[in-house]
């Protein structure tokens, strides 16, 4: 019979409902973001959009900008998320989903998402402590999906290292080109272009 009353075991439910509690909260603010961006934002007016005091994003977040950067990380994961899903879907070929996921980074609805990935990664670089975990993973949990991609369609592993890291950087600078001239069609070319060049004639 499991004893109730064993401190040990009352503390790990309690850590897990925080860590549930967070995980919540996290999706609730990523959702909130995407939906209306990041302009005037506090985690007063997020606490309220979502259900919770300012007081309780600060007990599971420490500020507002560690909550940024956790929200970044959730949007890159489910972007991830997304092209893994894309891959698994029969009948499309590589460059159908990269055209598939580039119209999702590029709809105007996550623009604000866009922005605030970049405005916490500027922040990282200027060495602000509480955005430097963003520049964690911000290559490399890229780089094995897209690795794989490639090797599975028969890429020399050496080869598929430089032609992901090439494919990421090129993704990213096209969203920050569409977010700095607003010249959609210009973007789309460009990566039309670059499509026709990584994958051939697809």
């Amino acid at each position: 019979m499991v004893n109730t009353d064993d401190p040990h075991r009352k503390g790990e439910a309690t850590q897990g409902a925080d860590r549930d509690r967070r995980a919540q909260l996290l999706d609730a603010a990523v959702d909130h973001v995407a939906a209306h961006g990041i302009a005037d934002l506090s985690l007063r007016r997020l606490g309220a959009a979502i259900g919770v005091s300012h007081r309780m994003l600060i007990h599971y977040f420490g500020s507002k900008e560690q909550l940024l950067v956790e929200i970044v990380r959730t949007s890159e994961r489910r972007q991830r998320d997304l092209l893994s899903r894309l891959r698994l879907e029969p009948g499309r070929s590589p460059a159908d989903v990269a055209r598939l996921l580039w119209q999702h980074l590029t709809d105007s609805r996550l623009a604000g998402q866009e922005r605030l990935f970049f405005e916490i990664c500027g922040h990282a670089l200027r060495g602000r402590p509480e955005a430097l975990p963003i520049l964690d993973g911000l290559v490399t949990d890229w780089l094995e999906p897209l690795v794989a991609a490639e090797t599975a369609a028969g890429v020399h592993p050496a080869t598929a290292h430089n032609r992901a890291r090439l494919g990421l950087a090129t993704v990213r600078g096209l969203l920050l080109d569409l977010l700095a001239t607003g010249d959609r069609a210009g973007v789309d070319a460009a990566m039309e272009e670059f499509l026709r060049l990584y994958y051939g004639s697809e």
